[in-house]
């Protein structure tokens, strides 16, 4: 009896890739395309640093246009006052304390009207007149929104004691609050402008 020895033939093994042989590998790109590359990049970046170097200088130009032009309006404000608070007739004193209160934060309004029985009291016995002319305004200081301001004025004043008239210089020192609505909060060298009693 014969018996059939099958053997078993190897399986073909496939193919094994060659090992790497560990080199570097390289990419090539050509020149023009490197050197386009370069250019729009430093393109880009110039645009940006331009960019932010344009809107960086129009928000300080914006910043000193509204710092000047809240310094132009606190001037006026005070040379104004200091205007209508230096002319006086003594026949209408109810209007010249329509001015002294004109733009006046509610605390120092109600002060002027504790005091106008005794500015009255002044103004009518001696026939007081003054009229003014604004000499010139000047921010001294500025914090948070609040102004010191000197007002200069030229005054022309007459009573029964100096009926020809004389002329002085007077200085109003007035404290402006921007951020409650440009009121007067405060004002200085207002006895300069009135009699003496």
């Amino acid at each position: 009896m014969s018996t059939a020895t099958e053997q078993k033939k190897p399986e073909s093994t496939a193919e094994q890739p060659a090992p790497a042989t560990g080199g570097p590998r390289t990419v090539s790109i050509r020149l023009s395309t490197a050197l386009t590359a370069l250019a729009l990049t430093t393109l880009l970046v110039a645009t940006v640093t331009l960019t932010i170097l344009y809107l960086s200088a129009r928000a300080t130009i914006a910043d000193t246009d509204a710092r000047a032009a809240d310094q132009q309006h606190a001037e006026q404000i005070a040379s104004d006052y200091a205007l209508g608070a230096s002319t006086i007739d003594y026949r209408d004193v109810k209007g010249w304390l329509t001015r002294l209160k004109a733009g006046t934060a509610p605390p120092l309004a109600a002060k002027f009207d504790a005091t106008a029985p005794q500015l009255e009291q002044i103004l009518l016995p001696l026939q007081w007149t003054s009229t003014a002319t604004p000499l010139s305004a000047d921010v001294i200081s500025e914090s948070a929104g609040v102004f010191k301001v000197n007002a200069y004025l030229t005054v022309n004043s007459t009573s029964v004691q100096n009926p020809d008239g004389a002329a002085t210089t007077v200085t109003y020192s007035l404290t402006i609050d921007r951020n409650s609505g440009w009121q007067i909060t405060e004002v200085g060298g207002l006895q300069n402008a009135i009699p003496g009693n």
